[in-house]
């Protein structure tokens, strides 16, 4: 949910005949009626110059197949695509047989093709080819009238007023986990931890019910499958996974849709009057009222999406923001005031959670340093698109690297730093497009505001409980793209009583 699963990378389905633009090349003018009145043609903004279609933009050279290209990306998508930013702008072409990628990385630019050529573009077949290996044919995977149709049965338990319900859940099952974590610890696994946390919270919002020992397996599974997929990513076809090298794939899957299938099948083994109200039982009653819409398949698939996209999202920002937390006491200290102040401790609730204005801004910080999306899923165009000063053929496939946008030293200054103050009330207004954590347009992330209210609560009480510090020895983890935006390295964190920690 926090920023749903998203990819940037590039099949090879779509071939057009391409050239980088000469120096010289003659820009074809875009003439728009001008202004009726005379006395006010001056004041008219100019017709944008674009080139004529089938010159492309400048971008890294790309030999006979621009195969090199992907290579570089399969090993670092993220440094390859920052260093084609710095080289060539922000739009920059690249060539890779058969296809014509074209990564964007101007705010405006970026918000055009998600909000207003959002019926002109569509998802890249190859992610989401990659992705209903696993999760089925969801509100993820969908396009078109059923994505429509999915998004409106599923906004009703996801606006701002539903969230408001799932607090207390979210708080009891944040109590619960943290009263099992030691006072004191110098080398705390707080990446399982908070990975377990944001399961166990998933799980009882989706299906009433804990997480448990299984965790730990669930946990591996999670991970083997997203480097699956990431690695799927880089090549036009799939093997079957039933080659012996694909083992420990299957069997993570196995895992996952166990998980879901256990629980689908102990609801619908009950009797009606004694489900639970959460978002299982919501989908089944979709089921019961139109069963041809909404089969027994479809309501595993979204259980399912909002099994993995709930909480990896989630934990990956709530991991970084703890990181970020300890390496920065000052600011760590100012959010713990913030919180004893506004809780004078209680547990959060919705009507506390408002005052935590603080608190959100470093939540906001870390999802500018460390989108859990670095990359939205690509858009390939459906037609013909004018986009900034150039004309795009139809089958362009669109890459958006949101954090490039978020380390822009143009909208964020000093931008490696861990400014929270950068998302107070009074400060510089950030270019819309710029701050993308959830994407933008129709399919923004659909659990954008659970998300935020999961972070803060549990955030909230973990500053109640302790305080972070970096463990002696430990490095600064390095960013890397597995789908999502995960360490380099497992996260450990030293643990104290915040007693002992404030300031």
């Amino acid at each position: 949910m926090a920023g749903k699963y998203s990819v940037g990378c590039l099949s090879m389905s779509f071939a057009f005949k391409t050239y980088l633009p000469p120096a010289w090349t003659m820009p074809h003018m875009d003439t728009r009626p001008s202004s009726p009145c005379p006395f006010h043609a001056d004041a008219q903004p100019p017709a944008p110059v674009r080139h004529p279609l089938g010159v492309w933009p400048p971008g890294p050279r790309a030999a006979l197949t621009g195969w090199g290209l992907l290579r570089r990306m399969s090993r670092d998508l993220l440094g390859a695509l920052a260093e084609w930013r710095q080289a060539f702008g922000d739009v920059v072409h690249l060539r890779l047989w058969p296809e014509h990628a074209v990564m964007v990385a101007d705010p405006q630019l970026v918000r055009e093709l998600l909000v207003t050529h959002h019926d002109s573009v569509r998802r890249w077949e190859r992610a989401t080819h990659v992705f209903a290996q696993l999760h089925g044919h969801s509100v993820l995977i969908a396009e078109g009238d059923a994505w429509r149709d999915k998004r409106h049965a599923l906004q009703p338990s996801f606006t701002p007023k539903a969230v408001q319900t799932f607090v207390s859940t979210i708080a009891a099952a944040t109590g619960n986990a943290l009263a099992q974590w030691p006072a004191h610890d110098r080398h705390w696994p707080i990446e399982s931890a908070l990975t377990s946390l944001t399961m166990d919270v998933i799980l009882r919002m989706t299906f009433s019910d804990e997480i448990g020992e299984e965790a730990r397996d669930v946990e591996q599974a999670m991970r083997t499958t997203s480097e699956a997929a990431n690695a799927e990513f880089y090549w036009p076809v799939s093997s079957p996974d039933w080659v012996p090298w694909k083992r420990g794939k299957r069997q993570s899957l196995a895992v996952l849709k166990g998980l879901i299938d256990r629980h689908l099948q102990a609801r619908v083994s009950s009797p009606e009057d004694a489900w639970p109200d959460d978002l299982l039982s919501r989908l089944l009653r979709l089921h019961r009222d139109d069963p041809q819409k909404w089969p027994l398949q479809a309501v595993r698939d979204e259980c399912m999406t909002t099994f993995l996209a709930g909480h990896e999202t989630t934990a990956r920002t709530l991991i970084w923001w703890a990181w970020c937390m300890a390496s920065n006491p000052a600011v760590q200290a100012a959010a713990r005031h913030e919180v004893e102040t506004a809780l004078c401790g209680g547990t959060p609730t919705t009507d506390t959670l408002p005052a935590l204005r603080y608190l959100t801004q470093t939540l906001e910080e870390t999802l500018r340093l460390y989108p859990a999306a670095p990359v939205l899923i690509s858009r390939r165009a459906s037609g013909p698109i004018a986009l900034g000063d150039w004309h795009f053929p139809a089958g362009t496939l669109f890459m958006l690297p949101v954090q490039l946008l978020h380390h822009d030293p143009r909208w964020f200054p000093e931008p490696a730093a861990f400014q929270p103050e950068r998302f107070a009330a009074d400060a510089a207004r950030i270019p819309r497009g710029a701050h993308l954590p959830f994407g933008a347009g129709p399919r923004v992330c659909l659990g954008q505001h659970l998300a935020m209210a999961e972070m803060t609560v549990i955030a909230a009480m973990i500053l109640q409980r302790f305080t972070l510090s970096v463990p002696d020895g430990m490095a600064h983890p390095s960013p890397v793209m597995n789908v999502t935006l995960r360490a380099d390295q497992p996260v450990h964190l030293a643990l104290a009583p915040a007693a002992a920690g404030a300031s």
